[in-house]
């Protein structure tokens, strides 16, 4: 078998630009918690993006992706929270940098059935180990500020 070779873009004319909501709840007993589903292609955890959607804003299209991904409903918040790169690798074997762009999304529902519930794994986790199963160190990092800021208003609410 020969093996793929895998071509880079390295002038980052092809950089793209992706949307993704980060959900959270508040857990009696875990305190903040954040949803992960797994990518359908390499299974690793991330948090429900997608593409730019023709004629819906970036908010709205992140609450979207996470509804697709995971069935959840909540308030998304309009303006984006922070974002992160990754290295998305293209049907074509062709690997881009990409932009993602965060926004929070409090979840107050989630669905029994959602349309790519066969397709991914999804679990809540204590923000902090959300974070430490995430693979992108922005993202990361973006988890740990935002959880602790979450946190914070919840003790002293």
């Amino acid at each position: 078998m020969k093996p793929i070779k895998e071509k880079k873009d390295t002038d980052n004319k092809n950089k793209r630009i992706q949307y993704a909501a980060l959900p959270w709840r508040y857990s009696k007993h875990e305190g903040v918690e954040i949803l992960l589903a797994t990518s359908r292609e390499t299974r690793r955890w991330v948090i429900p993006k997608g593409w730019p959607m023709k004629g819906r804003k970036p908010h709205i299209t992140a609450a979207l992706e996470a509804m697709q991904e995971a069935g959840l409903h909540g308030k998304i918040e309009r303006k984006k929270i922070g974002e992160y790169t990754y290295n998305k690798r293209l049907k074509n074997d062709l690997v881009v940098p990409c932009i993602v762009d965060v926004y929070s999304l409090e979840v107050f529902r989630q669905r029994n059935k959602w349309r790519e519930q066969n397709q991914r794994i999804i679990h809540w986790f204590p923000f902090k180990i959300a974070a430490a199963q995430v693979d992108e160190t922005d993202l990361r990092e973006l988890i740990l500020n935002f959880g602790a800021t979450k946190l914070v208003k919840q003790t002293s609410a």
